[in-house]
């Protein structure tokens, strides 16, 4: 089965190699690519994206650990400004090939904790680095230094309960 990466981020490392050179792995996405990528997560601008990556293993298993680091414009969910924010993720990843000969065990283990497949003898770091730079947003943004202020009613009451308080007064 192969499943198409939707990130425009792309970086196929074939697994055949890692067993001969284990190792580190730097995925560094050009302007184009940060550019295609900030429109495909919807933000204003990825201003630089890296993801430094260990790789060990063979070609049936590999193991993926490291970081996505990357600078990114994002939107305040307050002020609606437009603000610069520094993502870094951990990574921990497994990866094996999909294989219909699986012990028992490993049907098992795989239910609880899926690898990620390796399709037709390749690993993307580019799309394990977009996911990651995607994981790594605040869903919620919000520009330093800005607090939420509820909207308040010239002369109104200061809180929704203010009305019920007065009603229960001990007097």
């Amino acid at each position: 089965m192969t499943e198409v990466n939707p990130f425009p981020l792309v970086r196929m490392v074939d697994v055949e190699r890692i067993a001969q050179r284990e190792g580190e792995v730097r995925v560094e996405a050009s302007e184009a690519e940060r550019a295609d990528l900030a429109r495909f997560l919807k933000l204003p601008a990825i201003h630089s994206l890296t993801g430094e990556f260990e790789i060990s293993g063979n070609a049936r298993r590999a193991k993926v650990k490291g970081v996505v680091k990357g600078r990114v414009t994002q939107i305040c969910g307050v002020s609606l400004d437009p603000f610069e924010t520094d993502v870094e993720e951990p990574v921990d990843l497994e990866f094996a090939e999909e294989r219909d000969n699986l012990s028992p065990e490993e049907i098992e283990r795989r239910k609880i904790d899926p690898p990620d497949e390796i399709l037709d003898g390749k690993i993307d770091l580019g799309a394990v680095t977009s996911e990651f730079l995607a994981l790594g947003l605040d869903p919620y943004p919000r520009k330093p230094g800005v607090d939420f202020q509820p909207p308040r009613e010239e002369g109104g009451e200061k809180s929704p309960f203010a009305a019920l308080g007065k009603l229960r007064r001990d007097d």
